[in-house]
């Protein structure tokens, strides 16, 4: 539903607390002049604009939990553990807990009680607001990255992914790969299937904690790691009897040629770490959409820092670069590259466009919008 129909069905109490707190202008005794005034001022982009630049770091944090999932409706006790870890600095500081902030935003009008009765004890965010708030937020995001030429060499590994599914697939096929203990390939032999691939990685030596990113992660280096993941979860590979094997689906793979839909391979990353960070599609969806141009690392950064918690031994900085950046570099929807006085800079790749409107129309913000991204300037 859009902001239009749950103002139709709020009272007129609730429709002068919204009309208050956008600075409406209007006859507080009328029901209709209320909700013309509230729709004629929300919807304003220089009024949207206005808004998302005062948005705190909580309110763009509880924001982005709702915009970029399928689920329509909340219950109280999940917007509160939602609103609890957004405001996750202030209550550090000793503030009040995150019933203020569901409040906040029921006086903003950004969310209501269902209307049907099935829908009555849950509370919804209309969803013409939602892709009006994407597009006001990623205006605001987009002011503070920090643009670049094009360096003159970048990291474009754009296919190569979907090219290291066949080449492990083969290897596994002509070779006998036998696990130890821990189901795990030898080093030795890993090394081997590595030095294959088309983008190198090293057997990891001995380190500390590493957890969270998936089955094999404390096994292999990230990028073979996802790959591995990857294919137990399609059914291409089988750990059986202390050896490594193709399943059927497997040999029909290697048989009937071609690439991996690249987008299976997005959806299952965002699925495989949205344990250690629930707000990765959203993480993925901003870094994709303001890099249309090459900007700096470094700002895009610094502009997305706000939204991330710390995984354990991640540092938000390091969730940005390592599990958000770099991954969609290996998925190749990113290019990286080295600019000569600004450090790391990275652009989306032609593709991102239709990896966006995929996570849109599955996701969340703007699905009922004809699958449109929101306009940038």
């Amino acid at each position: 539903m859009n902001l239009a129909d749950f103002l139709c069905y709020a009272d007129i109490r609730e429709l002068s607390r919204i009309a208050e707190s956008c600075g409406c202008d209007c006859d507080g005794h009328s029901k209709n002049e209320l909700i013309q005034a509230i729709l004629s001022t929300v919807m304003r982009r220089e009024w949207m604009d206005r808004l998302a630049a005062s948005l705190s770091a909580a309110d763009l944090r509880l924001i982005n939990s709702l915009l970029f999932e399928k689920k329509s409706g909340y219950s109280l006790e999940e917007l509160t553990a939602r609103a609890m870890q957004a405001m996750r600095d202030e209550r550090e500081d000793g503030r009040p807990d995150g019933r203020d902030l569901i409040a906040s935003f029921r006086r903003r009008g950004w969310l209501f009680n269902g209307c049907s009765q099935k829908t009555r004890s849950l509370m919804q965010m209309p969803e013409d607001l939602k892709s009006a708030l994407t597009a006001a937020i990623g205006r605001r995001f987009a002011r503070s990255l920090t643009r670049a030429d094009a360096p003159n060499a970048y990291r474009d590994e754009h296919g190569l992914l979907q090219e290291d599914v066949t080449a492990f697939l083969r290897f596994v096929r002509d070779n006998v790969v036998p696990l130890t203990a821990d189901g795990v390939i030898y080093k030795r032999l890993l090394a081997q299937l590595l030095d294959g691939l088309s983008v190198k990685e090293e057997p990891l030596g001995r380190v500390g904690f590493r957890f969270g990113y998936g089955r094999k992660f404390r096994n292999y280096p990230d990028r073979f790691s996802f790959l591995y993941d990857y294919c137990c979860h399609a059914g291409l590979i089988a750990e059986e009897s202390g050896e490594l094997t193709l399943t059927d689906a497997g040999v029909r793979r290697l048989e009937a040629g071609g690439k991996e839909d690249l987008w299976q391979m997005v959806r299952f990353w965002l699925r495989l770490y949205r344990g250690p960070i629930p707000n990765v599609t959203a993480l993925a969806y901003w870094t994709l959409y303001l890099t249309e141009e090459w900007v700096t690392a470094e700002s895009l950064v610094q502009c997305l820092r706000p939204l991330v918690k710390p995984f354990y031994y991640d540092s938000p900085e390091t969730v940005l670069e390592k599990r958000i950046i770099r991954m969609l570099m290996h998925l190749g929807l990113i290019r990286l590259g080295e600019h000569e006085t600004l450090g790391s800079v990275l652009r989306a790749h032609a593709q991102a466009p239709a990896v966006l409107r995929r996570m849109m129309e599955s996701d969340g913000a703007a699905a009922k919008q004809g699958g449109k991204l929101p306009a940038r300037a």
